[in-house]
């Protein structure tokens, strides 16, 4: 029976304003197109991407024995600085980082990448700065971005908030895979510079920063270039995929980097450690890379333990390299003529079963 005078619930009503949706939706594919290359066989629209593993011609890659790496992951609580401070497009850089700095990890080649966004509501511009940043690391990372899904959940997400999955497919020669298994005593380990605090800890640096520091988004901080907090707090997550792809391909006959690590949540020692097979152990250098400057300031305002700096931060150093010890300098040669700095920071020994894998001293 109708009740004269309700009318009935539509999809507006319920939060989703599809018209606006569709405004968002048409703003992507000028971001996508130039991300891609092609082997991206898809057409626009479709329910699914169809990628060319090997392509005829010039993008002919002649794998013999090719192994597909999948990666996922987010951006987590940085995302409550970005929607504080209303800049959205690093996190998009965030979020394809994430995930290509683990698969280059396996020494893959990444293909090509996915996103999830879940919104609280539709906002084609704030839609748009994501995917710019996302389709920015993208092209910086030589990896398709060749679809994804906007979710818009008014139940789930109020007052801007909103959250960002993604997803990454790479592939490598079976004979070429980096896992870890090669690392021997002798080897170097090679710490690459990262950009701060990368994606992680963001639930402990914005109780330092906001809760016991007292500061503002919109704050300077004069010891650090007189950047605002913002500025700091959302410098991106640092991409590795062009100069570890130079090193890897500069030594086609012979494996010279043995282990690969992205210094994520956990900091050095736990990532490290994850690589590192039995009867060896990684000792690390105190003092031997730069540690810069955000660091300590967060750690002064949250007077938090140096301990659990180590524990959970990247501590400047993003990627570790372990690598021959004649090809050290070589490598090191590589990355700074590519504009990363990096430093030797520690050396692999022979160890027992029941040693840590990795110690910092």
């Amino acid at each position: 029976m109708k009740i004269r005078g309700v009318s009935g619930a539509t999809y507006s009503s319920a939060g989703v304003n599809l018209e606006l949706y569709r405004e968002g939706m048409a703003r992507l594919p000028a971001h996508m197109r130039r991300t891609q290359c092609p082997r991206v066989m898809s057409r626009e629209g479709g329910f699914a991407a169809l990628f060319a593993l090997d392509l005829p011609g010039l993008f002919a890659r002649g794998y013999v024995d090719p192994l597909l790496v999948s990666c996922t992951d987010g951006v987590g609580t940085k995302l409550k600085v970005a929607v504080n401070a209303g800049i959205h497009h690093t996190v998009g850089i965030d979020l394809v980082a994430m995930s290509v700095n683990d698969a280059l990890c396996t020494g893959a080649e990444p293909l090509f990448f996915l996103d999830y966004v879940a919104m609280s509501h539709d906002d084609p511009a704030l839609l748009e700065q994501i995917v710019r940043g996302i389709a920015d690391a993208c092209v910086e990372s030589d990896c398709a971005l060749v679809g994804g899904e906007t979710a818009i959940l008014p139940d789930m997400y109020h007052g801007g908030d909103y959250d960002l999955a993604g997803f990454c497919v790479g592939v490598v020669e079976r004979s070429r895979v980096v896992d870890g298994r090669q690392i021997q005593p002798g080897d170097v380990a090679i710490g690459v510079a990262s950009s701060g605090f990368h994606s992680n800890g963001y639930s402990l640096v914005r109780k330092a920063v906001f809760e016991m520091g007292g500061l503002k988004g919109d704050d300077r901080v004069a010891s650090l270039g007189n950047k605002t907090v913002n500025d700091l707090l959302l410098e991106p997550t640092r991409l590795y995929a062009r100069p570890v792809k130079a090193v890897l391909r500069h030594y086609r006959v012979k494996q010279v980097v043995h282990g690969i690590a992205h210094i994520t949540g956990g900091g050095l020692v736990e990532n490290l450690a994850r690589i590192v097979p039995d009867q060896v152990q990684i000792q690390l250098e105190r003092g031997s890379w730069q540690v810069p400057g955000v660091f300590p300031w967060v750690q002064t305002l949250g007077r938090i333990d140096a301990a659990e700096m180590e524990r959970v931060f990247n501590m400047g150093v993003g990627m570790v390299l372990v690598v021959s010890p004649h090809f050290a300098d070589s490598v090191q040669r590589q990355l700074a003529d590519l504009g990363y700095d990096n430093w030797k920071i520690g050396a692999v020994t022979a160890a027992t079963a029941d040693q840590d894998r990795v110690v910092l001293r």
